[in-house]
């Protein structure tokens, strides 16, 4: 028999029974397991139903203690809603179980292989923490040393942005980093991550070139003669090609402080690869301000996405005219607007054969100037600049870099502590 709306009489069920009904349920669910939810008898709750297209007041949505057998049964019902404690899952998914042991692994172990048949396990524990040598704006370097096989090494930290998944690939491509032996490239021996942090185990050299050429111009007052400046020329620009030719790496971030000395006399890039990428998230998540040595493609928000090893090229020509010159080619900007019309839109700086005192060969000019072609596709890659002159000429001197080199740090230590400090590390 149907009701006067049409609905078997038998099987309504109105809108007051269901709110309750449904509370009921709720109750039981969060009160006691309930085996078999059919044969569940529904149970009072203390609750008054909202009516559709009616507002309730305060007064009504109080608990209707009528419901129950005593005041005092309800109240308790109420506390009892009020204070139902958390339990965590029995089950817990072999997927997420499997991502936690991965992300615990990430975060906590990594490998250390100090040469080809040298390979640790290492925690941070295992790492004694010497005292802190640079500090920037994405992170700091300390010297630090692995006590199982009392290695010596600069442990670079930078805060890490990237996820899980990142944190494992940039792993991969430090191992394929560790693996390569380039005279011109400072050795990786690995990496961790631990509470935020990326922990970079490196090859520990004396001096950074930021340092190093202004202490010869500020302390000594003097100039870094051009056979250094040429053979400083010849292991980047060779250490950028390698990187390029045989592990597919754009640098991003050729500076003065990224091409390090040691009192051997050696020169060697440093900070590409996992370093680049971590500075890279960092800088896409928070405003990084001015980066001096970009070239106009990235800069330019229009062709930033188009650039390649050109813009190494331009970087290190301006490194280049600073160190040769003493002093940065721009004037500082305090704005990236400033930087932006200037770099962008103004004319590129020019080295000269007397600068600032200096006098320079045509070679180097020549050098310094091509470096610093602003229209990108006149601006030669890695194989052009192999053949110039300067960089033959370079190559092929017979010059102690050792004893230059060893002299200016014995000094740099009897008068200020070398770091490899940079505003914009």
């Amino acid at each position: 028999m149907a009701d006067h709306h049409g609905n078997s009489s038998s099987n309504h069920i109105s809108q007051v029974d269901r709110g309750r009904l449904r509370l009921s349920f709720d109750f039981q669910a969060n009160s006691a397991p309930v085996q078999n939810i059919q044969n569940a008898a529904p149970v009072a709750v203390i609750t008054q139903p909202i009516m559709e297209g009616r507002a309730t007041s305060a007064a009504a949505a109080r608990p209707n203690l009528s419901l129950f057998k005593s005041p005092e049964e309800g109240r308790a019902v109420k506390a009892k809603q009020r204070a139902r404690p958390f339990h965590p899952p029995d089950y817990v998914p072999e997927k997420t179980r499997e991502r936690f042991r991965i992300c615990q692994s990430i975060h906590s172990t990594g490998t250390l292989q100090l040469s080809p048949d040298l390979v640790y396990d290492f925690t941070s524990d295992d790492l004694l923490d010497m005292g802190e040598i640079g500090r920037g704006a994405f992170g700091t370097v300390n010297k630090m040393v692995h006590q199982k096989s009392n290695t010596v090494m600069a442990v670079k930290r930078i805060r890490s942005t990237v996820d899980e998944k990142d944190q494992k690939q940039l792993l991969m491509d430090l191992d394929v980093v560790m693996k390569t032996r380039c005279p011109y490239i400072v050795q990786f021996y690995g990496a961790l991550f631990k509470e935020g942090d990326c922990w970079i185990c490196m090859e520990l050299m004396d001096a950074s070139l930021d340092k190093f050429y202004k202490f010869i111009f500020e302390r000594l007052n003097q100039h870094i003669p051009e056979e250094i400046l040429g053979k400083i020329t010849v292991a980047t620009v060779n250490a950028l090609n390698y990187l390029k030719e045989e592990l597919k790496i754009i640098h991003r971030d050729v500076k003065p402080s990224n091409i390090l000395l040691d009192r051997r006399g050696n020169i060697k890039l440093c900070d590409f690869g996992i370093s680049g990428q971590l500075v890279d998230s960092i800088a896409r998540t928070r405003d990084a301000g001015c980066r001096p040595y970009m070239a106009p493609e990235r800069i330019d928000p229009q062709r930033a996405r188009g650039y390649d090893v050109r813009s190494d090229v331009w970087s290190l020509g301006i490194t280049l005219m600073e160190v040769a010159t003493g002093r940065f080619p721009y004037p500082k900007w305090n704005t990236v607007f400033e930087q932006l019309q200037q770099v962008v839109q103004g004319d590129p700086p020019k080295l000269s054969a007397n600068e600032n005192g200096n006098s320079f060969s045509d070679e180097f000019v020549s050098f310094v100037n091509t470096c610093l072609i602003k229209d990108e596709t006149q601006r030669p890659k890695y194989n052009k600049l192999l053949e110039h002159p300067f960089l033959r000429q370079s190559d092929a001197s017979n010059v102690d870099v050792a004893v230059y080199v060893n002299g200016v740090i014995e000094k740099m230590a009897n008068n200020i502590r070398p770091s490899f400090d940079d505003p914009s590390y």
